[in-house]
């Protein structure tokens, strides 16, 4: 038809990140700059039915969260996008398949400490999308003293829960340290955060 195609995204990937899903691209070369992008995406459970994603629908952006778009966690899927530039559109270029549950890529958690009189209270916050906060996400916590490599580890808490740590016999500068947990088929973890060092110093 004489058609003249836009470049198609280049560099399109599904990728796992932060507890998110999230499909991303490159332009592809000499794309103008008035290009936009749409995405669709397919789960096993219904091949050959690629479904619309509101959100990233003719968007400048070069990439699209798809975490609470995703019908079952427990499935795998794959997404697709093309460039559309006024009547122009390049072909669609699709991803490779990821399933959430299995490919989920864990961020470390933020702690909150609060340093009492004779008691530290330590929570995690998870930077995660409410779609997904009903999984049982965990975390591990570290304590250590500055300097020492001797780390006290409380593990397998749930995301909700405070560790309350008596100090009473802690003096100096003491270090807390957290990672994200998950158990799926096999157990994933984060890194550890950036630590957090609280004086600890009891007079009298």
């Amino acid at each position: 038809s004489g058609h003249v195609q836009l470049p198609p995204p280049q560099n399109v990937t599904l990728l796992s990140k932060d507890f998110d899903m999230i499909l991303t691209w490159t332009p592809g070369e000499g794309s103008p700059p008035d290009v936009t992008y749409t995405v669709r995406y397919e789960s096993q459970e219904r091949m050959d039915k690629w479904i619309k994603v509101p959100h990233c629908k003719n968007i400048r952006s070069t990439s699209c969260n798809l975490t609470c778009v995703l019908p079952n966690f427990f499935v795998k899927v794959r997404a697709r996008v093309k460039a559309v530039s006024g009547r122009f559109q390049s072909p669609w270029v699709e991803s490779q398949f990821k399933e959430y549950y299995l490919d989920v890529e864990l961020a470390p958690p933020v702690l909150n400490v609060n340093v009492k009189k004779n008691l530290i209270h330590v929570n995690a916050s998870f930077p995660l999308a409410t779609c997904v906060e009903s999984f049982s996400w965990m975390y591990d916590l570290n304590l250590w003293e500055a300097g020492s490599e001797d780390k006290k580890q409380y593990e397998g808490i749930f995301r909700k829960n405070t560790v309350t740590i008596d100090t009473t016999a802690l003096r100096g500068n003491y270090c807390l340290s957290a990672r994200s947990s998950f158990q799926s088929i096999d157990f994933k973890r984060s890194k550890f955060s950036q630590p957090v060092c609280v004086l600890l110093n009891h007079k009298g």
